[in-house]
C-alpha cells in the first residue's frame, strides 16, 4: 500500500524539481532594474546578474555607492542615483530606464531598497518614525513600480518585491513589519491584476541576514535615540532595566543573522530567470522551519512563542498615572 504512495510522491517531487529548474533563454537581451544597490542584497545581486550577462540597471542612493559598484562590475552594468522616498527622483530614474531599454521594455524590476530602523516598542516611537520607514519600504516601492509598469508590461516581464518573514509575523514594533505587510498586500493585488498581461509578481521573504541594515551598532544607537525621546509615561512604565534587556535581546538576535546573503540573491535570480518562478520565496532555514510554520499556529500560541523571550516591564501602569 505504501509503495505506490511513495512512488507517486517521488514522481511529484521529480516533476516539481524539473519544472523549477527550467530557465529562460536569451538572458543577455533582458534589462533588469534594481533599487538599493549601494550595499547588501542589491549590490550583490547587481554583480551576480551582470556576471551572467544580463543588462543590469542599478540604482544607488549615493554617488559613492554608484562609483564603487561600477568599478566592481563589467561595462554592461549602468548606474543611476535614486531616492525611492522622493517622487521627483523616482520619475527621473524612470525616464533614465526608458532611455536605456527603449522598445525592448523592462524585463525585471527588483524593488530591493529598504531600511529597518527605527525599530522599538510602538509606544516609544513618534509618528515620524513610522513615516520614515513607510516612505522607503512601501510607498517608495509602490511609486517605483507604478512609474515603470508600462515598460514592464511591454516586455511581459517580472516584478520582484522584497518583503520579509516579518511580513507574515509582526514581532517587533515600528514601521518595518507594517511596511512588509503592505508589500505582501500590494504584491498580491498586483499579481492578480497583471496576470492577464503576462506579467509575474514574486515576493522574497528572507529571515534575518547579515547586511548593513542589520548592523548591531547602528541598530543599538537607533534604540538609544528612540528611548531618549520616548514619552515620560512610557519610560516610567517600562523602566530602564527593561530598556537594557530589550537592547540585549535585539543585539542577540542580530548576532545570529545569517552571513550567507547569496541565498537571498539566488532566489531573486531564480525569480527573474526561471520559466516558472515561485510566487513566494521564503529564504533561510529559520524562515522555513520556524517563522512560516508559527504564522499558521493559533494566535495565542504564536503570541506566547514570540513574546516569551522579552521580560515583563517593571511597572505596568497607565499614562495618566505618570502625568
Amino acid at each position: 500500500m505504501w509503495l505506490p504512495l511513495l512512488l507517486v510522491l517521488a514522481l511529484i517531487l521529480l516533476y516539481r524539481w524539473y519544472r523549477q529548474s527550467r530557465l529562460l533563454e536569451n538572458l543577455t537581451d533582458k534589462y533588469v532594474f534594481i533599487t538599493g544597490c549601494d550595499t547588501g542584497f542589491g549590490n550583490l545581486l547587481a554583480k551576480q546578474l551582470d556576471k551572467h550577462g544580463m543588462r543590469v540597471l542599478a540604482a544607488c542612493l549615493t554617488q559613492t555607492g554608484s562609483e564603487k559598484l561600477k568599478k566592481e562590475a563589467s561595462s554592461r552594468l549602468q548606474t543611476t542615483i535614486l531616492d525611492v522616498a522622493n517622487t521627483q527622483s523616482v520619475k527621473s530614474a524612470a525616464l533614465w530606464v526608458e532611455e536605456n531599454v527603449r522598445n525592448k521594455g523592462l524585463w525585471g524590476l527588483v524593488n530591493n531598497a529598504g531600511i529597518g530602523i527605527p525599530t522599538a516598542p510602538n509606544s516609544w516611537l513618534r509618528r515620524e518614525d513610522f513615516v520614515k520607514v513607510l516612505n522607503v519600504n512601501l510607498l517608495g516601492m509602490i511609486d517605483v513600480t507604478l512609474c515603470l509598469l508600462p515598460l514592464i508590461r511591454r516586455a511581459r516581464g517580472r516584478i520582484i518585491n522584497m518583503s520579509s518573514v516579518m511580513g507574515r509575523l509582526a514581532f517587533v514594533g515600528g514601521g518595518y513589519s507594517i511596511s512588509r505587510f503592505g508589500v505582501e498586500a500590494f504584491s498580491d493585488s498586483l499579481r492578480r491584476e497583471l496576470q492577464p498581461f503576462g506579467v509575474k509578481v514574486c515576493i522574497i521573504e528572507p529571515s534575518s541576514f547579515r547586511t548593513p541594515a542589520t548592523d548591531i551598532q547602528t541598530t543599538l544607537q537607533s534604540l538609544n535615540d528612540v528611548w531618549g525621546q520616548a514619552p515620560l509615561w512610557a519610560k516610567n512604565s517600562y523602566g530602564q532595566q527593561y530598556f537594557q534587556d530589550y537592547c540585549r535581546f535585539i543585539e542577540y538576535r542580530l548576532s545570529k543573522c545569517d552571513p550567507h546573503i547569496h541565498m537571498v540573491t539566488d532566489c531573486i535570480e531564480h525569480a527573474l530567470t526561471a520559466v516558472y518562478p515561485w510566487t513566494r520565496y521564503s529564504v533561510g532555514w529559520i524562515a522555513k522551519l520556524y517563522f512560516i510554520p508559527v504564522s499558521y499556529l493559533p494566535t495565542f500560541i504564536s503570541d506566547y512563542l514570540l513574546a516569551h523571550p522579552l521580560k515583563t516591564p517593571s511597572r505596568l501602569c497607565s499614562p495618566q498615572e505618570n502625568n
